[in-house]
């Protein structure tokens, strides 16, 4: 992260200030500066002002990067890289093997197709300098480490939205790591995905990508953004997994809603659809 430059104020910084008030002798908690004060900030009556933290860190740090906008990669933590013995033998949150089939296998295959799609567009951002189109994925292992390594692939920049979780939680090693964020709020981390966004490409997924998707769709249903390429990779999987002809026939949406999703089953499918939609 880039330093504040204070050099134009005739005030002391707040780090500073923070400096001096350490030397102090006082140890009281009354005298600690409040920004300083982490019993203070961690309050419940301070909730709203770690929410507007929480929002800020990020979009200043992106702000100073110059990144004008991205394209948001989804899909399922548990579907690892084909070369490795862990392919579809990760264990559930609890760290306990859940007894299930086991579909990791055959749907880590994803995971190349995740790398390819983020090294053609990673390339495409470095034609604009890399201020356009920067992959930013959820920067855990899976589709969203795959994402992140193809942009560090071909030598471009990568954005991870981490988030705290019960059990250990920790960014890929592929993030550029000045653009790797950590979020307690699932709902400011769900704004930063979709803020600069030009395209969102889920691969096959659980709960978390679910969520998402269904997220962002509601979002361009209901006008609440502008709408934006949503792409769904891996047809057999998501066919299966939500029948859209069922709800239209129940009156839940509308056939005209379906027209919000594309779908594709490989990384040159879903590039070639997010270049005619940008008119590229």
């Amino acid at each position: 992260m880039k330093e504040p430059d204070n050099s134009t104020s005739i005030f002391p910084s707040a780090a500073e200030d923070l400096d001096r008030a350490r030397k102090s002798r006082m140890d009281n908690p009354s005298y600690r500066l409040a920004y300083a004060d982490n019993d203070f900030i961690l309050r419940e009556d301070l909730r709203a002002v770690r929410l507007q933290l929480e929002w800020l860190k990020p979009d200043i740090v992106l702000e100073e990067y110059d990144i004008h906008s991205t394209v948001v990669i989804f899909g399922g933590a548990r579907f690892s890289d084909p070369g490795t013995k862990q392919a579809g033998n990760a264990p559930t949150l609890g760290g306990k093997d859940d007894g299930g089939p086991k579909g990791g296998l055959g749907n880590s295959r994803f995971y190349q197709e995740a790398r390819r799609l983020a090294q053609k567009i990673t390339q495409l951002s470095i034609e604009h300098e890399g201020k356009e189109f920067v992959v930013v994925t959820g920067g855990g292992p899976g589709i969203m480490e795959a994402a992140n390594r193809g942009a560090s692939d071909v030598g471009g920049r990568s954005i991870g939205l981490n988030i705290v979780l019960p059990y250990e939680q920790k960014p890929n090693p592929y993030i550029t790591p000045d653009l790797c964020f950590q979020f307690h709020y699932f709902a400011v981390r769900k704004m930063h995905f979709l803020k600069r966004a030009r395209g969102l490409v889920a691969f096959p997924g659980g709960f978390g990508t679910l969520d998402e998707l269904f997220e962002t769709l509601t979002l361009i249903q209901t006008r609440k953004i502008k709408p934006v390429p949503v792409i769904l990779v891996g047809i057999e999987y998501w066919k299966r997994l939500i029948d859209f002809d069922f709800l239209i026939e129940q009156g839940a949406i509308s056939s005209d809603d379906v027209k919000l999703i594309h779908w594709a089953d490989s990384a040159e499918e879903a590039f070639e659809y997010l270049e005619t939609c940008w008119n590229i």
